[in-house]
């Protein structure tokens, strides 16, 4: 089976871990929790590679990773906890926007070509940075407009889809930065065809509580 055919199919089972997941808090709060030990265990091996024999170096990275993962899917619960029906697709909207932000950027970046971005990653290119924003506001837009009953909350769409495109790419430079010290190419192999979860979390992890936080900010 090819490389491409492996990412469709584990993309739909993604999808549906993603739809059962959201049924309830308890089903979502026990995905949360694999998800976490599944990041932890590929930061882990990722940072073992980087510090090596600093062992000081190595339990901080550790410490902090379990505290930042911890953040993570404490303020989804905390916060789906309050209204769970209308929340979750608030959550979900979010969540949409970073994968139409890694979307945008893959094709654009594939398409137009251009100046590299950084050195961190050489396929970033600034088309593809472009294109991420470009294709999470547009199509960001017309979710909001479809379910504006959802967005009760005085916010400007347009700031909460930007800051959360922007904050999923500095995501997904950051887990490309620790890659490249650690001189692998995915940060596992548990999802045929696409890598490690970090590999298709990275901006995520980041993302949401931010994006959270914008909109608590407006409520």
């Amino acid at each position: 089976m090819s490389e491409f055919n492996k990412r469709i199919i584990t993309s739909f089972f993604l999808i549906l871990v993603i739809f059962i997941s959201f049924q309830n808090l308890k089903i979502l709060g026990f995905f949360l929790l694999i998800l976490t030990f599944l990041s932890l265990d590929e930061l882990h091996n990722m940072f073992k590679k980087i510090y090596k024999k600093k062992k000081l170096f190595l339990f901080i990275a550790n410490f902090l990773s379990v505290l930042y993962l911890s953040y993570f899917s404490l303020t989804i619960i905390i916060f789906l906890s309050e209204e769970f029906v209308i929340h979750k697709y608030l959550v979900l909207y979010l969540l949409i926007i970073c994968i139409l932000t890694d979307i945008g950027g893959y094709l654009f970046g594939k398409i137009i070509g251009g100046k590299k971005l950084t050195k961190i990653s050489p396929n970033k290119t600034f088309s593809g940075s472009v294109g991420s924003f470009l294709s999470s506001i547009f199509i960001g837009y017309l979710c909001y407009k479809i379910q504006t009953d959802l967005f009760l909350i005085n916010i400007n769409i347009f700031i909460l889809i930007i800051i959360t495109s922007l904050i999923s790419q500095v995501g997904d430079l950051f887990i490309s930065l620790l890659k490249r010290k650690a001189k692998i190419k995915d940060t596992g192999s548990i999802l045929p065809g696409h890598g490690g979860v970090l590999d298709r979390i990275d901006g995520i992890l980041f993302a949401i509580p931010i994006g959270l936080l914008v909109i608590k900010m407006y409520t």
